[in-house]
């Protein structure tokens, strides 16, 4: 009996964070464990006044951060091949773009990174911005574009583009992506049917809130239609409910691993009231 789609992607992103979480165990206990002989010889002024397992805490951090970061590709993959049937990550897209709306690419950029004298800062405005970019034209020019997710939907038949980064990119990562999909969504003729810039969770709560200051240089996150955060995205990409079984898989995992954690790695025993640090 073939399983549900919902019921396929939570195991599939169960699996994921499962297998990334054993990786960073393997290296912290076995592979890369915290010596405090060592820690003592490189820094004994450290060792005589803090604690060691805040310095272990330090040791583990370094050791989960790296690996985190391609994760959510990952998971979005695992999610939209359960959905869409078609689905990578690092998809390059080759069209053309008109000579006149490259040009237009970069004067809307160059406005929202530069305040012109005497004038207001323009603000972000994704709808007025790629209209004026689409009607450019001029000269085809070959233009490549690497996406960091590209769905071939079978479900519906279109090609979705997204720019997947952290909950709190930087602004350089911003303004390439918004360049990235202003490409795509100029190229002629149509390759891509929408392109969107995605982050995984909103560590603010609802959209509204969110006020990470450097993406909203270049986007206005609580408004813009190709701005998707947290709940948007994942329902998107794998169905309504999707970010509800992402979460729940995420919370039920991190008790597990938490206790792992406080046991063999720090070595101490769990905490009766154990920090929640639900992800929401």
């Amino acid at each position: 009996m073939i399983k549900p789609s919902q019921d396929r992607i939570s195991e599939a992103i169960k699996e994921v964070v499962s297998e990334l979480m054993e990786r960073v165990m393997e290296k912290v206990l076995i592979k890369d464990p915290f010596i405090k002989e060592k820690h003592y010889s490189s820094k004994p002024l450290y060792a005589a006044l803090v604690p060691d397992e805040i310095f272990k805490g330090s040791h583990f951090e370094r050791r989960f951060v790296t690996p985190l970061g391609g994760v959510w590709e990952k998971l979005a993959k695992v999610v939209a091949l359960e959905a869409h049937g078609r689905c990578n990550t690092g998809h390059l897209v080759t069209g053309t773009v008109g000579a006149e709306s490259l040009r237009r690419i970069q004067e809307v950029l160059n406005n929202l990174e530069h305040k012109a004298k005497g004038k207001a800062k323009i603000k972000p405005h994704w709808k007025n911005e790629l209209q004026y970019i689409q009607a450019g034209g001029g000269e085809l020019i070959s233009t490549s574009v690497v996406c960091d997710i590209f769905i071939d939907s079978i479900k519906t038949g279109k090609k979705y583009a997204f720019e997947l980064k952290g909950p709190l990119p930087n602004s350089d990562q911003t303004k390439v992506s918004k360049e990235k999909m202003f490409k795509l969504l100029a190229m002629q003729p149509q390759i891509v049917d929408y392109a969107f810039y995605a982050l995984p969770y909103n560590p603010y709560g609802k959209k509204q809130d969110y006020k990470w200051s450097f993406p909203l240089r270049w986007f206005n996150m609580c408004e813009d239609k190709s701005v998707l955060i947290g709940d948007e995205f994942w329902d998107m990409i794998g169905g309504k409910g999707t970010y509800a079984k992402f979460v729940r898989e995420i919370n039920s995992l991190g008790k597990e691993y938490k206790e792992r954690i406080y046991k063999e790695f720090l070595g101490i025993e769990v905490p009766e009231e154990m920090t929640d640090g639900a992800l929401k």
